[in-house]
């Protein structure tokens, strides 16, 4: 049984999920893909893995970088896994492109190309938003595009991180 907690952002209501020891969801109230069915069979619970993320949020919403990651756990699959691990390595206040990501999943593929279309889709399903750092891929022309939040809560996270629009 999943374990669900809620927190109140400045934007909006965030719904947090656990397996009773890691972080496995982390959505804005009424966000692309929330996971409706997953949050109402949930049981509302007080777990230290929510208390280490609302505190990562409260940094985070205060405008400084969290210095730690709470524990994650992802059902995912290997592609959108890789993708995942990239966002984790863009750098608070910084962007990186879906053409770059793409690059450097082709590259630890051993392969030609990788589609930058294939890379939206999986950072479009991000399971656990903010911590997972979706909301610093821009397109190709540094545009704001896409984000299951909102393009609105995008150019807000980006302009908490003094990342200049």
């Amino acid at each position: 049984m999943n374990n669900i907690f809620r927190y109140t952002s400045p934007l909006s209501g965030i719904a947090l999920a656990s397996d009773g020891e890691a972080l496995t969801g982390l959505w804005f109230d009424g966000q692309k893909y929330y996971p409706h069915k997953l949050v109402e069979e949930s049981i509302e619970a007080e777990l230290p893995i929510f208390a280490q993320t609302c505190k990562w949020l409260d940094t985070y919403f205060n405008g400084k970088a969290p210095d730690y990651i709470p524990p994650i756990s992802m059902q995912t699959t290997p592609f959108r896994k890789a993708v995942y691990d990239i966002l984790l390595t863009i750098p608070y206040g910084q962007t990186m492109t879906y053409g770059e990501i793409a690059r450097i999943i082709a590259e630890q593929q051993g392969i030609e190309r990788m589609s930058a279309q294939a890379v939206g889709n999986a950072v479009g399903h991000n399971p656990i938003s903010i911590i997972i750092p979706c909301h610093r891929v821009v397109g190709a022309d540094g545009d704001l595009t896409g984000y299951a939040g909102g393009l609105d809560k995008k150019k807000t996270l980006l302009q908490l991180e003094k990342y200049s629009i």
